[in-house]
């Protein structure tokens, strides 16, 4: 390849169309102090922590996708110890490491999940009633008044939306109601 001859004040890059501008002298200068006062007023980092402050734990997620991989430690060089397979389903996030967060499912297994196989999207599982069999009843009103919708077996997991001290709006395919708090796990 010919060698490219310089421009006064430009670095030409073989193979690039554009030209780079050289920094140097003053301009190398000013960049530095303007990067040391941004750090040292705490600009990046407040605006890092704000950022953390937002995803740190804990915290209702859901699957994003599947197969999701729980592993027993915060990297991919972890043993894996279990493999979901149903998206939507509603972890609680206790801690966040990196790109790596801490989960607990709804039968108490905790483990590490790369973040990017979870969603900030609330849903919520039908727990398993204390009576054998025991479904959670879908209300028409908030309060839990109102007529009887339908009631749904331990398992089924649908969108979560208001919560109220008692009372969660949920939606399971397409289909709306209430249900009680106590009833569902993924609405404390």
């Amino acid at each position: 390849m010919a060698a490219i001859p310089e421009q006064e004040g430009c670095a030409i890059v073989p193979g690039f169309r554009h030209q780079f501008p050289r920094v140097v002298g003053f301009t190398r200068v000013l960049l530095g102090a303007l990067a040391f006062a941004t750090l040292a007023c705490g600009v990046a980092p407040g605006a890092v922590r704000a950022a953390d402050a937002q995803t740190e734990g804990p915290y209702w997620a859901s699957l994003r996708t599947q197969p999701a991989n729980l592993r027993v430690g915060p990297g991919r060089e972890y043993r894996i110890n279990w493999v979901y397979l149903r998206a939507g389903l509603p972890l609680k996030v206790l801690r966040t490491m990196g790109g790596w967060r801490l989960v607990e499912d709804i039968d108490g297994a905790r483990g590490w999940m790369l973040a990017q196989f979870l969603a900030r999207t609330r849903t919520a599982t039908v727990k398993t009633g204390t009576a054998k069999g025991a479904m959670a009843e879908i209300r028409e009103n908030a309060d839990g008044s109102g007529r009887l919708l339908w009631r749904a077996e331990p398992g089924v997991t649908g969108k979560l939306g208001e919560c109220g001290p008692m009372w969660c709006k949920i939606d399971i395919d397409g289909r709306r109601g209430n249900v009680a708090k106590a009833a569902v796990w993924g609405a404390d």
